[in-house]
């Protein structure tokens, strides 16, 4: 798979309301381009695929927003809203907050978000200037997973850094 059949693809299955088969997402991940920790600075709402991880569900009833990465060490990975429809990060649910670093992951080195108060890893790859798709990882989780796949979306008019590579 190019990376075009996989933004394509990406696209497709992010507006299908079924589950996703996680091996398709590992396809489109594979094809995607890594990016780095200052590419990504800025604020994004978040998605997620239905794949069946026991995380599906469990943000949304937290009414979680997204994510806002305001430097790499300022990270609040779980901005949510309040009962008046307010923003704010959740540290409680996160055990904190996070900063940013550059991660290997299946032999290939990415942005990953890294919680302060747990073990867990948010790895990132560029679908466009506008649309990151997300696996989180944890530790004690095997190799192939189950991993919860995820997606984050540029919030319109937060500045998007200058990406490196033409994709």
């Amino acid at each position: 798979m190019d990376v075009l059949e996989a933004r394509a693809r990406f696209q497709e299955l992010r507006e299908n309301d079924g589950p996703v088969d996680p091996a398709e997402l590992d396809e489109i991940w594979a094809a995607l381009a890594a990016v780095r920790p200052e590419d990504i600075l800025g604020e994004w709402k978040g998605g997620e695929f239905e794949t069946g991880h026991p995380l599906n569900g469990m943000l949304a009833k937290a009414r979680w927003y997204g994510k806002t990465f305001t430097s790499v060490h300022d990270v609040k990975p779980l901005m949510c809203r309040d009962e008046q429809g307010g923003l704010y990060s959740n540290q409680e649910l996160g055990k904190g907050e996070a900063s940013l670093w550059t991660v290997e992951f299946r032999g290939e080195t990415t942005a990953t978000m890294v919680y302060d108060g747990q073990p867990v890893f948010d790895h990132f790859k560029r679908v466009d200037d506008a649309t990151l798709m997300g696996i989180m990882n944890a530790k004690g989780v095997p190799p192939e997973g189950p991993f919860y796949y995820f997606f984050l979306e540029r919030v319109p008019g937060t500045p998007a850094p200058r990406a490196r590579e033409a994709a």
